[in-house]
């Protein structure tokens, strides 16, 4: 398997978790209640699943290597990924201060659990459109079978070592639940 094959996976899981969170952003806004931990939890993923291991595989090792393959880091799509990691992260603050808050029972949080959520859907999903669309496309052509397989062994690695053992069946689990949970609102 190629490992932009895996980077698109991935993306996969990171999209059905951010349909749940819009789901629940949603029902927060036409004033109905949502289960105290979703927020929380869905923080937790996006940390721990999308950036630590995710992003993680991305900054430590592809960008790298399409870089050392000619692909520019400034004014080209790298540069552009990894302004959106920041920007990623930055929304995932806000959503984890309100969703702690909120969690606790302060709805004062609500607003900017809100808006925190859908600012990261938003802009994860163009992402991951451009990441998809784009940047993988252009790795499938310029990575040589070597450089993929290299890429995958080091993905092997950053998941034994970020993610650890049985964490993405815990992870797609927890998506499963939430997205009956979910389904049930509609």
């Amino acid at each position: 398997m190629k490992a932009t094959q895996v980077l698109r996976d991935e993306h996969e899981g990171i999209l059905a978790m951010l349909a749940v969170v819009e789901a629940a952003a949603n029902r927060l806004q036409n004033d109905k209640e949502i289960p105290s931990d979703l927020m929380t939890s869905a923080v937790g993923f996006f940390r721990n699943f999308a950036d630590k291991c995710h992003h993680g595989k991305e900054e430590d090792e592809l960008f790298p290597t399409l870089e050392q393959r000619g692909v520019p880091r400034q004014g080209g799509p790298i540069g552009v990924m990894l302004m959106e990691h920041d920007q990623g992260r930055a929304f995932i603050r806000g959503m984890g201060d309100a969703a702690t808050k909120y969690a606790q029972g302060d709805k004062t949080a609500t607003p900017a659990l809100i808006q925190n959520a859908l600012g990261y859907i938003n802009l994860l999903r163009q992402h991951i459109a451009k990441e998809n669309d784009i940047l993988f496309a252009m790795a499938d052509q310029i990575l040589a079978d070597a450089d993929q397989t290299k890429l995958f062994d080091a993905f092997e690695q950053i998941e034994a070592t970020r993610t650890g053992p049985g964490e993405h069946e815990r992870y797609h689990a927890m998506i499963a639940e939430y997205q009956k949970i979910a389904a049930s609102w509609a």
